[in-house]
Parts: structure tokens; C-alpha cells; sequence
């Protein structure tokens, strides 16, 4: 298992969801379509990078409790965090990195979720984050990568 040393960063939107009874699946795709439909990536500064960053964190368990999603980018500093924003922090951390290929339209991310929940990794549920690079531009053949802490 091939491991990366990454340092914590983010703002953008956010809310409190869970795995349980499907409410994720509800819960984020309608915080995609926020964060895109108001191009909160616009109102971000201190923008590090253009890719878009979809953190997991404060796990009040594990993936089947309770946890929180922030959909943001990458930053440089929290001094600055706009009405309605929110920024996330994180010590820095080993992960392991997954990538997810194929359709974002087709559920390509969230089948690459359930292989990681699958996987038994040594998981620290501290945060989790999923990287909309340059390869996601293309949403019917995209590649993300996913940054599970372990």
C-alpha cells in the first residue's frame, strides 16, 4: 500500500450528512449543484490551485455515522472566509490514493467509494478528500482521485 504525506487546506460550502438510510446520496449531490450552479468556486479567495476539493471530516464514527462535507478549493489561508462559506482544516496526514474513472454522471466516484469501504483499509477517519482536477474536466470519461487517511 503505497502512501502520500499531505497537508490540510479548504473552504467552500458546507453541511453535516451520513451514509445511513441513503442520506449522503441525497444530501451531497444537492451541495454539488449549490456549489455550482452559485460558482461558489468564484467566490473563493486565496485560491491555491484551480482543482475543486470535496472534504470528508469530522467523522463522528465512521463512513457509517455521521460526517461532514466541505465542496471548496484548495487555499492559502482562513483569514478571509466569506458569509456563508466555510473553511476546513486538517492536521496533516498519510493517505492512501484511490482513483475514480469513468461517468461522474453515472455514479463513477461513488462506486469507487463503496471498493474503498470494501478494501478494509487501516482507515483513521480524520478527513478524506476527493481532487476535481484537470482529468474531471471531462465529466463523462473523468478521472478523480480520492485521499483516504490512513
Amino acid at each position: 500500500m503505497k502512501t502520500e504525506s499531505i497537508n490540510a487546506f479548504n473552504l467552500g460550502l458546507s453541511l453535516r450528512t451520513t451514509n445511513e438510510n441513503g442520506q449522503a446520496f441525497q444530501d451531497i449531490p444537492a451541495l454539488w449543484q449549490q456549489f455550482m450552479s452559485q460558482n461558489i468556486a468564484a467566490l473563493i479567495p486565496n485560491r491555491t490551485e484551480p482543482a475543486i476539493y470535496c472534504l470528508y471530516t469530522h467523522y463522528e464514527l465512521d463512513h457509517t455515522k455521521p460526517y461532514t462535507v466541505i465542496i471548496g478549493c484548495k487555499v492559502s489561508t482562513l483569514d478571509e472566509i466569506p458569509e456563508g462559506l466555510t473553511g476546513g482544516t486538517f492536521q496533516s496526514g498519510t493517505y492512501v490514493r484511490r482513483t475514480a474513472k469513468g461517468d461522474l454522471q453515472k455514479g463513477a466516484v461513488v462506486k469507487e467509494w463503496q471498493n474503498i469501504w470494501a478494501a478494509n483499509l487501516p482507515r483513521k477517519f480524520t478527513a478524506d478528500f476527493e481532487v476535481y482536477g484537470e482529468k474531471a474536466q471531462d465529466p463523462g470519461n473523468a478521472e478523480v482521485d480520492i485521499f483516504i487517511a490512513v
